[in-house]
């Protein structure tokens, strides 16, 4: 009697429990596929944008004209640039016709270099600087991808710039998001969005990226047209008239005193 009281008593447990195993399994299952859908619309992606050889990609050099947004509004003109990325953590913009005002992002570091010397730039301007940085696409792919402890969720397809795109949103270890819409038929990204606090008023802003008019430059297919937004106003567009892709640069290239000595005071 004791043992049929106790099988009855067993079979009675899992009754109960087995529906709720039931759907932490199914809802594991799900999180799981999403997730996977996810990587394949990355993966995709990254092929989309040249592959190994993009991931392999030494540096990138882009020749252009910056235009400046307030409120929507343009600001009268244009500024020539000329930018220089090296992966992972050197930038430099050359500035003006002459190229006399140049700016490094080196490390966690800023400096500028004008015919008054060098110096270094303002916190507030570096700092807007790695926060981009940190949520690039680059750094999504190569860095956040690669964490075992970054979550990945597919978010369905979206309009983006009158384009249909699938959105994925990856997710840190320290809860940072980057979201990025990718062309449907094409695979390369469209829009790139995250969100950090102000420091200050505490209060979330948005930075996002559009990027348009893609051409394909020694096998990387290059958006020529590059939309800055804050908290969805815009506040830059780059045009770039040429961009080349792993160019031999002189030793002294990211040398700040280099630059500084080569600037006429």
């Amino acid at each position: 009697m004791k043992i049929r009281r106790f099988l009855a008593w067993t079979m009675a447990g899992l009754m109960l429990t087995s529906p709720l195993a039931t759907r932490a399994q199914t809802g594991d299952d799900a999180s799981a596929k999403n997730a996977q859908q996810a990587r394949k619309a990355l993966d995709a992606m990254v092929q989309a944008l040249g592959g190994q050889a993009w991931l392999n990609m030494k540096n990138q050099v882009r020749e252009g004209h910056i235009a400046a947004f307030f409120h929507g509004n343009p600001d009268p003109g244009t500024t020539k640039y000329w930018e220089f990325h090296q992966w992972p953590d050197h930038d430099r913009m050359e500035l003006t016709k002459h190229r006399d005002v140049v700016e490094f992002f080196i490390g966690r570091e800023g400096w500028e270099v004008t015919y008054r010397g060098k110096k270094a730039l303002p916190q507030e301007m570096v700092d807007d600087h790695l926060r981009r940085r940190d949520h690039s696409i680059e750094t999504a792919v190569k860095v956040w991808l690669n964490d075992p402890k970054t979550i990945l969720v597919y978010e369905g397809q979206h309009l983006a710039e009158r384009h249909l795109a699938e959105q994925v949103t990856l997710i840190s270890a320290q809860n940072e998001a980057i979201t990025i819409l990718m062309d449907v038929q094409t695979h390369l990204p469209l829009r790139r969005t995250f969100q950090w606090r102000d420091p200050e008023y505490k209060d979330k802003n948005s930075d996002a990226e559009e990027y348009d008019d893609y051409h394909t430059i020694d096998g990387f297919p290059t958006p020529f047209t590059i939309s800055r937004f804050k908290n969805d106003d815009m506040i830059r567009q780059y045009y770039l008239d040429h961009v080349s892709y792993n160019q031999t640069l002189t030793p002294d290239f990211w040398s700040v005193d280099a630059a500084n000595l080569r600037i006429k005071k």
